[in-house]
């Protein structure tokens, strides 16, 4: 009998830690650190630094956008191509897991199809060589820029006075 009870203990603990991994696992891949702001978006809550690198890759965005709607203008395709390429899913490799794990899925998920859609446009421009599909392309991914921007906010981490 004492074999059993040691077994059924040894599955408590399994349970209990299986339990502990799901919660921890939901809590940093799903909801992030996030509140409700005061205009009533979802609030990303980040250190200083973290949120200079999301605002700045934001800014890179913007830039990246205005460069190519210029190329489109001029109908210079290649252009185009080489100032998306640089936007896309190559530009997520120096995010830290430290702050990947304090956004919430949706935002990462619309992130990474910003990502992905940069590199699409990117190849579609080389390959097709039509500007009037790559502004196609750029008003899609807008949209989810538009989307992101009414859904969050990037707020600091408020630490108390000592």
């Amino acid at each position: 009998m004492k074999q059993n009870q040691t077994i059924l203990i040894y599955w408590a603990i399994i349970g209990l830690l299986l339990l502990t991994i799901a919660g921890l696992a939901l809590k940093f891949i799903v909801f992030g650190t996030t509140a409700t702001g005061e205009d009533g978006r979802q609030a990303i809550i980040l250190e200083p630094s973290e949120r200079a690198m999301v605002l700045g890759e934001m800014r890179q965005f913007l830039a990246g956008i205005q460069g190519m709607l210029e190329a489109a203008e001029r109908n210079d395709a290649a252009a185009i191509a080489r100032i998306a390429r640089p936007l896309g899913m190559s530009a997520t490799r120096d995010v830290p897991v430290s702050l990947a794990a304090k956004l919430p899925l949706e935002f990462k998920s619309l992130g990474r199809g910003v990502h992905d859609d940069f590199d699409r446009i990117a190849m579609d421009a080389e390959a097709v060589s039509d500007v009037r599909l790559s502004l196609s392309q750029l008003a899609a991914t807008m949209k989810k820029c538009v989307a992101c921007h009414a859904a969050y906010q990037i707020a600091v981490l408020s630490r108390p006075n000592r």
